[in-house]
């Protein structure tokens, strides 16, 4: 699989024909020009800066993609970025609760994507399925370089009244870890309260497991039958050794019994991850479900407990279960999850999901996407739709942030961004299209818009929090935590947002620990 790649591109003359012809390009990692290295080392305030990336020998084929734009210009694969969309939001949330307890998280669990999509946006919605594509952008301190924001939103979740039925088969960690306040209780006091919210014409089984899994109770509708799911859920109880993967496969067997036609059918996978008994690897726990997984069409929501989490376990079965990740760790976020956002996102308003971004090589020098490294996809597989996505419900927003420079001196045409996804009824493809000028972009991160400095904090909040990790290249104007923090705090009053307020406080709680 490609890391996360700096494109680099060649500074030879471009020539373009309305027949269409090769573009002469080359492809390499390396430094990030200005601004770099050790300057942004001592911007760093605390934080060690990486040592750059080592050099990329491949080279681009140079053949020319008509059919990944609008027309207004044809790209060499180098100039293009796709990648499967991806709502997770685990990353940020552990990060927060090892913060808070006065720990480090690891750079290995740092998804500087899932910290950018854990915050509102500003985005329009569509009318129908699918989405809105909005392009911006800012100027950074460090010469020609900028930030570029490609947001994807879905339309507005309906009233609960007004979605499918749901099926829902809960699959829960009772292995003798769980048994620490703050795992299973939450968990057991979470099912117990969104047993009440959910109508009755939804349905719901659980299944258990520790050193084997148990179905518990079947797929049963909620009419009539509340106080039988009650007691269940009640009566659960921290056991022994963590089987995950019999868990899974049982979790799945139990949901394609009980499988509703019409009805959205997933599975919720509640767990610390720490998988210690059986099958412990992400592939082969869904290798052993994937019948169940294309043919019926259940995806996977994977719920993380725990101050010690199986955090990179969760996100591949996530991944490869067509579903997406959270994590809570306070009754409040639990009732959130559970009690309002399942129940109103168990629908789908887009399958296999994957956008592309096509830089402009008259414009562009190099790019590089900021997190979303296990969601790849290879440019030539964009419109392949035998080819794996993300799922998308209504409500959503989807952001992708990329460091860009420009040509010195660089006007008019940027990037175009375009989103192909599949309907979730008919499987019919879809794409929308949006694209960013050069003159749009904002004189500095400071001036643009509320929102888009939300979004340039919670990465540059990621990039430090990952800075040890020498595989990525810092990001470019990246400021030192002290300003982070201090930029955070001013962000919570202008908003009013008590999400932005918890990224201050996060903020804080890093830069303490570096001082």
């Amino acid at each position: 699989m490609k890391r996360y790649r700096i494109r680099r591109f060649s500074g030879a003359l471009l020539a373009f024909t309305t027949a269409g012809c090769l573009l002469l390009t080359g492809c390499g990692a390396g430094g990030t020009g200005d601004g770099s290295g050790a300057e942004r080392a001592e911007r760093a305030d605390g934080f060690p800066a990486p040592a750059p990336p080592a050099p990329d020998s491949g080279e681009g084929s140079g053949e020319q993609r008509q059919d990944d734009t609008d027309g207004e210009f044809a790209p060499a694969p180098d100039y293009l970025s796709t990648f499967a969309l991806d709502v997770d939001t685990a990353s940020y949330g552990y990060a927060r609760r090892t913060l808070a307890e006065g720990g480090r998280p690891h750079p290995s669990t740092i998804r500087p994507e899932e910290f950018v999509n854990s915050f509102r946006q500003d985005y329009e919605r569509p009318d129908g399925n699918g989405f809105s594509v909005t392009v911006d952008g800012a100027r950074t301190s460090d010469e020609d370089w900028s930030l570029v924001r490609v947001g994807l939103a879905t339309r507005p979740a309906e009233d609960d009244g007004e979605r499918p039925p749901a099926a829902l088969t809960f699959v829960l960690d009772v292995s003798g870890s769980m048994a620490e306040p703050g795992r299973l209780d939450l968990a057991k006091e979470s099912l117990g309260v969104m047993t009440d919210r959910l109508r009755d014409d939804d349905s719901v089984a659980l299944v258990t497991f520790s050193d084997e899994a148990e179905t518990v109770l079947p797929m049963t509708e909620l009419g009539g039958n509340r106080g039988r799911i009650r007691d269940a859920i009640s009566g659960l109880k921290a056991q022994q050794s963590t089987n995950l993967g019999a868990g899974v496969e049982s979790g799945y067997a139990t949901a394609v019994e009980g499988l509703r036609e019409g009805a959205t059918n997933r599975v919720v996978l509640v767990s610390d991850a720490l998988a210690n008994t059986g099958d412990t690897d992400a592939d082969t726990i869904l290798e052993n479900i994937a019948g169940a997984r294309r043919e019926h069409g259940i995806t996977l929501f994977g719920v993380g407990v725990g101050s010690d989490y199986g955090d990179e376990l969760m996100e591949r079965l996530a991944d490869r279960g067509d579903g997406h990740t959270t994590y809570v760790s306070t009754p409040e976020e639990a009732r959130e999850v559970f009690c309002e956002e399942l129940p109103q996102h168990v629908d789908l308003t887009a399958r296999d999901a994957k956008a592309q971004v096509a830089f402009d090589p008259e414009t562009v020098a190099e790019f590089r996407l900021i997190g979303y490294e296990n969601r790849e996809v290879a440019d030539e597989d964009f419109r392949d739709d035998r080819v794996d996505g993300g799922e998308v419900g209504p409500g959503h927003t989807v952001t992708a942030l990329y460091a860009v420079r420009t040509k010195p001196g660089a006007d008019g045409h940027l990037a175009t961004a375009t989103v192909r996804w599949l309907d979730p009824e008919t499987r019919a493809p879809h794409e929308e299209s949006g694209q960013v000028e050069t003159a749009a972009l904002d004189d500095s991160v400071r001036s643009a818009s509320a929102r888009f400095q939300v979004t340039a904090v919670a990465a540059y909040f990621a990039d430090a929090l990952r800075r040890e990790d020498t595989r990525f290249t810092p990001l470019p104007g990246a400021p030192g935590i002290r300003e982070l923090a201090d930029h955070a705090h001013d962000l919570a009053r202008r908003t009013e947002d008590e999400a932005v307020r918890q990224l201050a406080s996060a903020i804080d709680q890093a830069r303490s620990l570096a001082s």
